[in-house]
Parts: structure tokens; sequence; C-alpha cells
């Protein structure tokens, strides 16, 4: 995408690594989490600078699941079995709520791709996606319930359900816009973006990190909650 500035592949690659970060000291530093995150960036990353994603975008089934599948079934795998549950139950939900803080630089990314005419603007603030909503809200949220107790569980487990709500809208929305047989949406200007380095790392990284975020501390809310214990 030479029309893109190097600048917002530069702020993106931060933005996912801060991503990376935060996820790993929720991990409480596993050195396992970290290289298989790592591991599966250099692969995503081989596979967009070879273009494997943009050559052919109306294949059946589309190239681009290759990308979204394998960290779906790998949090579906963490949810259904017994390692996966205890491994969900050792993260630490003050970290996951901080990790929201990424969709701040992603939603301005975002919109630097739709001047530049690489997304739609269905998946920028000015369009379909209030993403941005849910990490300029987590600082906050993050004071009020882990430093200064000021609320609780309940509204931590409401916060969660609401911007995974707001997750799953924008995702709906990029998924369908992106050029492939499935695209409903965004004809005249479509989601080519993601079919690129380094940006490929949205569907492939960022976004399942930010799900599993939402999934683990919903988990781990709901059992607080269960277990009538507070919040620590």
């Amino acid at each position: 995408m030479e029309h893109v500035p190097a600048a917002l592949g530069l702020a993106f690659g931060l933005a996912n690594a801060l991503a990376v970060v935060l996820f790993y000291r929720a991990t409480r530093q596993s050195r396992r989490t970290l290289y298989v995150l790592l591991v599966w960036l250099l692969f995503q990353a081989g596979l967009g600078l070879s273009g494997f994603y943009a050559a052919s975008p109306t294949t059946l089934p589309p190239r681009l699941l290759l990308a979204l599948v394998p960290p779906l079934l790998l949090i579906m795998g963490l949810v259904l079995t017994r390692p996966g549950r205890a491994y969900l139950d050792g993260l630490r939900p003050d970290r996951l709520t901080l990790l929201h803080l990424v969709r701040v630089p992603v939603e301005l990314v975002l919109l630097g791709l739709f001047l530049h005419q690489a997304v739609p603007q269905l998946m920028t603030f000015e369009g379909r996606n209030w993403d941005i909503l849910s990490g300029l809200s987590a600082p906050l949220v993050y004071l009020l319930v882990f430093r200064r107790k000021q609320l609780g569980p309940r509204f931590l487990l409401a916060w969660n359900v609401v911007c995974l709500g707001l997750l799953l809208n924008i995702v709906t929305n990029a998924v369908l816009s992106v050029p492939s047989p499935l695209q409903q949406f965004a004809f005249e200007q479509p989601n080519v973006a993601i079919l690129h380095f380094p940006f490929v790392w949205l569907p492939s990284c960022v976004v399942p990190l930010v799900l599993l975020a939402h999934v683990a501390a919903i988990r781990l809310l709901v059992r607080e909650l269960r277990a009538g214990r507070p919040q620590g």
C-alpha cells in the first residue's frame, strides 16, 4: 500500500507491541505466552509481506480466515478445557482492564487509514465504530475499581459486557468490508489495509487479545460474584 504513510504503519506496530506487553503483564510475565505471541506475529508478518492475503481476496474460503480462525479456536480451547480455564483464572483482571488502552491508538490509526483510502469510514469513530470509548474509559475504570475501590465487580462486569459489544460491532463491520465473496459493506472503499503488513496484526493479534481480555475478565467476575468475594 504505497499510498499509506510509513508513519501509520509504525504507529500501528507500536500499538500492537503495547497490546502484547500489556497482555504479557496480565499473564504474570508468562514466557510461554510471550513466545507463542512472537512466533504468531512473525508468521502473520511473513504472510502479509508475501502478499498472501492481498493476492487473491476473492478465493473461497477467504485467505483472511488464516488470520482470524486460529486465535478464535485458541480462545475456545482456553474456555472449554480444564488447563485452559486454569490459565484464564491466573490472569490479572487489573492488567486485563488496562490492556484496553490500546484501543485508542488503534482507532486513531484507523482514522488515518480511512483518510488514505485504505479502510472505509464505517470502521472509524466517524462511522459505525465507537470502540474508542472502551479505550478512553479503561484508565478511569482501572482507577475507580482497582485503585480507589469506589466501584465493584458488578460495575466492572457490566463495563466488560458493553465494551465486548462494541468490539463485536466493529469486528463484524470490518470483516464484512474486506474484499471477498462475503463482503457486504463499503464496496466504494473496502477494508484493504488488514490484508497487508503490519495491519494484518489487527485481526490476527490485537483483536484476539482484546477479545480474550474480555472473555477472561467476564469469567473471573462471574465466578467472583457467585462466590460472594469482593473484587481485589
